[in-house]
């Protein structure tokens, strides 16, 4: 009998569904030099990431030069430093920018760097023989540019809230005609998340932002409104995903719903393809633990289903923080580890194969509504007031954010909240991760600031020198002040100055000169504490600061100072509202001050502690230049204490130059913090060690 030669075919086997098209795959990066980062980017799409997210160091942030007084410390630290189009060739070179699709998280400055941008493409084009005006209309990608957050949360403004919407304005009326494939703004409610906000109150400010956005450029009279739908489809969101994944999903779903109603109903848009809720992503850096930082990636990894599982609701592009930025920079493994999870989700995992997986869940259904209505009712407040601007300029936005982290804190502290490795299980093995933690984070040269100093000055120098280019840029920057006094759209004028090789800084004071600057509300006086109450440990640490003052016959007074570039001021907000209700006067300017300032204060304030905080990575730059000056004054005997992502060598450096103590993300107990600062007041004051009050 002849053996059957066909092969079996196994009953169960079945077809699979046809895969949806993954995210656009991304980690944030840049540091040190146009040239390093240009490195990086390339090793990174040869690892499979499927777009750029380019991170700029502070002064490209806020408009100044890397020789800028307020600059110091700060260049190349938490990104790329671009200063003028020659940065902008080196960032790209060898990176088809017609091809690549480009977030740039930029704010302020953000029409300057998508000139910059635009520029080199045109060059990239002119090179390979290509039709420039072609290039620049396949440009893909995405430039933040949601500078009303920037008055919130990340700190990076420049201009008055006014100005800040006619350069944002000027950019979404551009970029729809000359550059239609291109995100003019990123409504980006990461930041607020980070700074306190609920799921309701993200929601609500970034629907408030667009709504802002939109009525000025509905306003402008720039755009038809049969074509106002091209204006809204090019409108993306930058949002943030907690750990509370069903929580987070449901806010996301809670967005599209919103984002339909809003687009169709007040802007009358008909097509549904241009009122999708198009969104990118990065996870909670927040919520990045120093005390036990593998526990880190599971956190990631619960954060990205947040803003996957849900078809009808998954973000357009991801990018994942790495495990150890808690700890500081994070190294080209750390950010492959990032990647690698969000492929291993897309191409091993079999969720693209399926619809919606919650369409129907009573329990979704449940909580989306609940965040819709209470989003609409902060919507509808926040128009009562006149909308995001008036609500921005008032304090409301910032207080109520200030207050919700503050909030935050308590339920950590109380253990309400539980934070795995922080305030329960914090027994641990030792980490072999980071045995050696100075070879954990990756840390940048010395020597990047001198080197891009030189690199500027000689860049201006051989500029102005020229017969040509030194006249051309002195011409862009005057046109570029006339079109600022009348409502003409800048972009054409910035255009020009990048292609005169004017720089950053001197296209930012060019605007300054025009516009004004502005200091954003700190939030801090209007925010709700718990002065009348509070846990037991707070009213020890209250009285203890109360029998301090009667000994020495003075109100104990704090100043919180946050020299240098970062806005990051979350922390700084939170130990300000903390020190207050545990008794202290407390002197809280704000962000963005020399060292000068911060001794100058110190000194007029008569303060008992100075408390400095820097999350940027320039602290070994800008403390001794704090520590010096104080001595300068003859106020060297005023303690100062450092608080922020600083490594443990570092920390050891500034107790022996004279700090009195170092905090970083892991002494996350408040109440502790307030009462170190009795203990070093109290000594440094001579008087003998207090005796803790019952409660």
């Amino acid at each position: 009998m002849a053996e059957s030669t066909d092969s079996p075919t196994p009953a169960a086997e079945a077809t699979r569904p046809e895969r949806d098209r993954p995210w656009v795959m991304r980690t944030y990066a840049g540091h040190s030099s146009a040239a390093a980062s240009n490195e990086l980017y390339r090793r990174n799409l040869a690892k499979g990431q499927t777009g750029l997210s380019v991170a700029f160091d502070l002064p490209t942030q806020t408009g100044y030069d890397p020789d800028h007084v307020l600059s110091r410390g700060e260049v190349g630290k938490v990104g790329v430093p671009i200063s003028h189009i020659g940065d902008m060739r080196d960032l790209f070179d060898q990176i088809p920018l017609g091809e690549m699709n480009t977030s740039m998280t930029i704010n302020a400055v953000a029409m300057y760097l998508l000139a910059m941008y635009q520029v080199a493409a045109e060059e990239q084009a002119e090179a390979a023989g290509q039709d420039p005006a072609e290039v620049v209309a396949a440009l893909g990608g995405t430039t933040q540019n949601d500078i009303i957050k920037e008055y919130l949360s990340r700190g990076t403004h420049v201009f008055p809230p006014g100005p800040s919407m006619r350069l944002i304005t000027d950019m979404v009326t551009y970029t729809v005609g000359e550059i239609p494939k291109w995100n003019p703004i990123n409504i980006c409610s990461y930041h607020l998340q980070e700074a306190g906000a609920t799921p309701v109150q993200e929601v609500a400010y970034a629907m408030s932002t667009a709504i802002a956005v939109l009525d000025a450029v509905r306003d402008s009279g720039r755009v038809p409104q049969e074509e106002f739908g091209r204006v809204v489809a090019r409108i993306s969101f930058f949002v943030n995903a907690g750990v509370r994944f069903v929580e987070e999903m449901c806010k996301m779903r809670a967005f599209v719903e919103l984002w339909d109603e809003i687009t169709r109903e007040r802007y009358g848009v008909t097509e549904a393809k241009q009122r999708r809720f198009r969104y990118g992503v990065q996870v909670n850096s927040l919520g990045l633990t120093e005390a036990q930082p593998e526990n880190n990636v599971q956190r990631i990894v619960l954060e990205m289903l947040a803003v996957t599982l849900s078809k009808d609701a998954r973000a357009r592009a991801v990018q994942l923080p790495a495990w150890n930025e808690a700890l500081g920079l994070p190294r080209p493994w750390d950010q492959q580890w990032a990647l690698r999870l969000q492929q291993v989700l897309a191409f091993e995992s079999d969720l693209l194969e399926y619809d919606d997986l919650f369409t129907g869940s009573p329990v979704v259904e449940q909580k989306v509504a609940e965040i819709v209505e209470g989003a609409k009712a902060e919507i509808d407040r926040i128009q009562d007031m006149g909308g995001a601007v008036p609500a921005v300029e008032s304090g409301y936005m910032k207080s109520a954010l200030v207050a919700s982290h503050a909030k935050r804190r308590q339920r950590i502290e109380a253990g309400e909240d539980i934070v795995v490795g922080v305030n329960k299980f914090e027994t641990t093995e030792p980490n072999p991760l980071t045995a050696d933690l100075d070879t954990a984070i990756q840390t940048v040269d010395e020597g990047v600031e001198e080197a891009a100093i030189a690199a500027i000055r000689s860049w201006r120098s051989e500029r102005d020198a020229d017969p040509e280019r030194g006249p051309r840029a002195a011409a862009s920057l005057e046109r570029l002040r006339e079109v600022a006094r009348t409502q003409e759209n800048l972009m054409e004028a910035s255009l020009e100055c990048a292609r005169a090789g004017v720089t950053v800084g001197e296209w930012a004071q060019a605007l300054r000169e025009v516009f004004g600057e502005f200091r954003a509300p700190t939030g801090v006086s209007g925010s709700v504490g718990v002065a009348d109450g509070g846990s037991q440990e707070l009213q020890a640490v209250r009285d203890r600061v109360a029998r301090t003052e009667e000994e020495l016959g003075e109100k104990l007074r704090v100043l919180v100072g946050k020299p240098g570039l970062d806005g990051h001021s979350n922390g700084a907000e939170q130990i300000a509202v903390r020190a207050r209700d545990a008794g202290f006067e407390v002197i809280y300017q704000g962000i963005r001050l020399t060292p000068e300032q911060v001794v100058s204060a110190a000194v007029a304030e008569d303060v008992h502690l100075v408390g400095v905080s820097i999350l940027s990575g320039s602290h070994m730059e800008l403390v001794p230049d704090v520590l010096e000056g104080l001595r300068a004054q003859g106020a060297g005997d005023i303690p100062v204490i450092v608080g922020g992502i600083i490594p443990e060598s570092d920390a050891n450096r500034l107790r022996e130059m004279g700090v009195a103590a170092v905090f970083t993300p892991k002494d996350f107990g408040l109440n502790e913090i307030m009462g170190r600062f009795v203990d070093i007041i109290r000594e440094q004051r001579g008087l003998p060690a207090q005796e803790p009050a019952t409660a």
